[in-house]
């Protein structure tokens, strides 16, 4: 019996240093896991993945969650139609701030909803106390631009015009997103700037695509082959889809990165990941909202790849991110907003000391039950046996 526990933990841990090397980088133990694991399909990238709860947890850090109510409804849109929605609010009277959530999935049928990112929803609300309404949009290739970000921004104003109803306040108004949310989210600022409202306090970007131009990023060159959860592949897709005219590429309301004009948009988090093709942009993104006097802070989180906020269950990092922009939201609803004078990004390690030790330990069970589910013959063969 010991030796069979001996023989186990060291393929285990020679799958997982296998895993850990790439071209790109050295990845810690559970980045690295998590990611064999989804691009070996052994789980499913719409973040269904539950290994044993004694390594999982719940995603809040041991706190206790206020209790929030979920409704699903109906946001009408131009041209008759109506987009689904997703509700979470505090229990209680209020007024309570308002998030609008924008989800990503590169504006494709098929490639996110407000489903697939139900845990990030649900976390925001719960640790920023506010009500967050993540309204979907029309997508591609059936709807093109601008229908996405006209959607968005009806998403918005409906919120405005009904806020009493759901115990909103509507002088405390967030927009966040991811990938193409966070492209979104910060599209609608710029309408809702440039339509004269509704009048939006702070944006929380999580890796946001902000170009559609070809430009020279090298986080896009170095981090294209879709191992980290975003290819050079769908981003053509994307683009293909959304804004198949070439005059879209260059229009303010998709590629906010080359906008002439950023001024008086609200205050911005923008969170990059280490490895992911849009880490360049996002940052680059940020540096022109602080030359144009939009205060804004910027995170890179090392050591993880696009999507991982998504993980925050499994990825202490994931966590951080989420913990990071529901203080950043926290702050802006009570007017605590502080910012650097100079631009600089604030570069956030992966888990250090009990957290890393316990990050490792984590990513070896994981290992240990993705192996078991898989069969040894698979891992056999990558070791080279």
């Amino acid at each position: 019996m010991l030796l069979v526990s001996v023989t186990a933990l060291a393929v285990t841990g020679a799958a997982v240093y296998l895993w850990q090397t790439t071209e790109e980088g050295r990845l810690p133990p559970k980045t690295a896991v998590i990611l064999h694991a989804v691009n070996n399909n052994l789980v499913d990238l719409d973040i269904e993945f539950n290994p044993p709860k004694i390594i999982s947890g719940d995603g809040s850090g041991g706190a206790s969650r206020p209790s929030i109510l979920k409704e699903s409804f109906q946001i009408p849109v131009q041209g008759g139609g109506d987009i689904p929605a997703v509700m979470y609010r505090p229990r209680g009277e209020g007024p309570f701030p308002i998030v609008m959530y924008y989800h990503g999935g590169a504006f494709l049928e098929g490639y996110g909803s407000i489903d697939t990112h139900d845990n990030i929803i649900r976390s925001i609300a719960s640790r920023s106390s506010s009500i967050v309404i993540a309204p979907g949009y029309r997508l591609a290739p059936e709807h093109v631009f601008p229908t996405a970000a006209e959607d968005s921004y009806s998403a918005l104003q409906w919120a405005e015009r009904n806020a009493e109803s759901f115990h909103g306040d509507i002088d405390r108004i967030t927009v966040a997103g991811d990938s193409a949310g966070g492209n979104l989210a910060t599209v609608t600022s710029q309408i809702a700037r440039d339509r004269s409202g509704p009048d939006i306090q702070a944006q929380v970007l999580f890796y946001p695509l902000t170009t559609f131009q070809d430009v020279p990023l090298a986080s896009r060159e170095v981090y294209d082959s879709g191992y980290y959860l975003l290819s050079r592949n769908v981003m053509y897709q994307a683009r293909d889809g959304y804004t198949p005219e070439e005059w879209m590429w260059d229009h303010p309301y998709t590629s906010p990165l080359q906008a002439d004009d950023l001024s008086g948009l609200p205050p911005a988090l923008i969170i990059t990941a280490e490895f992911d093709p849009l880490r360049d942009e996002g940052e680059q993104y940020a540096e022109r909202l602080h030359a144009e006097g939009v205060p804004v802070r910027t995170s890179r989180y090392r050591g993880v790849m696009h999507g991982f906020v998504s993980f925050h269950e499994v990825m202490q990092s994931g966590r951080s991110g989420i913990q990071e922009a529901s203080a950043f939201i926290r702050q802006a609803n009570n007017e605590q907003l502080l910012f650097p004078d100079e631009f600089a990004v604030q570069v956030k390690q992966p888990p250090q000391g009990i957290d890393g030790v316990k990050e490792q330990t984590e990513a070896f069970a994981i290992a240990a039950y993705l192996l078991g589910r898989a069969g040894a013959d698979i891992f056999s063969s990558e070791l080279g046996e």
